[in-house]
């Protein structure tokens, strides 16, 4: 019973790792990368699509993105979209595609870009701290209903701790790669 739960407390962590992830993947650095126009949606039809499932996105060079529509009726709203997004790029749109150059950041816009991702660190070493509490809250319980012995319960409160850690490194590694990405002109 306390195995389910500890390999249930690992699911849910890796899932906030790949969350984490996919977030500072948004976080732009001076390059450009496909990943950076992710978390962009496109009113498509009155649904809000992903842009990935409506274009192509290349990067044919370093510090420029092109984005090539499969409708080219959506050419300026896909251009739009991406304007009004607060990732501060400018796209140009001509009949068939979009280019979207990205600037090179400043140094003050780099050390707002570090200081987001490591809130963004943090905002998921809570989401993992609750997933800890929850877990070792199932536990108690199930040690209170004497479906598991105390030792049963301290061991796997134990390893949900070790858990718990080696997630928290991960992401103070994650975001500290992110960092220097960020750092480094």
């Amino acid at each position: 019973m306390s195995t389910e739960i500890e390999q249930e407390t690992d699911r849910k962590m890796n899932h906030t790792l790949e969350i984490l992830k996919k977030e500072l993947e948004g976080v732009r650095t001076g390059r450009a990368s496909a990943e950076l126009l992710s978390p962009i949606h496109v009113d498509y039809y009155g649904a809000s699509t992903p842009l990935s499932q409506l274009a192509t996105i290349t990067t044919p060079e370093s510090q420029l993105i092109l984005v090539t529509p499969f409708d080219k009726s959506i050419v300026g709203e896909i251009s739009k979209t991406i304007q009004n997004s607060d990732l501060g790029l400018n796209p140009s749109a001509d009949s068939s595609v979009i280019r979207v150059p990205v600037p090179l950041l400043t140094t003050e816009r780099r050390k707002e870009l570090v200081k987001h991702a490591k809130k963004l660190g943090e905002d998921n070493k809570i989401a993992l701290r609750n997933i800890r509490r929850e877990a070792n809250e199932h536990l108690k319980k199930l040690e209170k209903e004497k479906q598991i012995s105390q030792d049963e319960e301290k061991m796997a409160h134990d390893k949900i701790q070790v858990l718990t850690d080696r997630h928290v490194q991960t992401i103070d590694e994650m975001v500290k790669k992110k960092e220097t990405d960020l750092l480094t002109v």
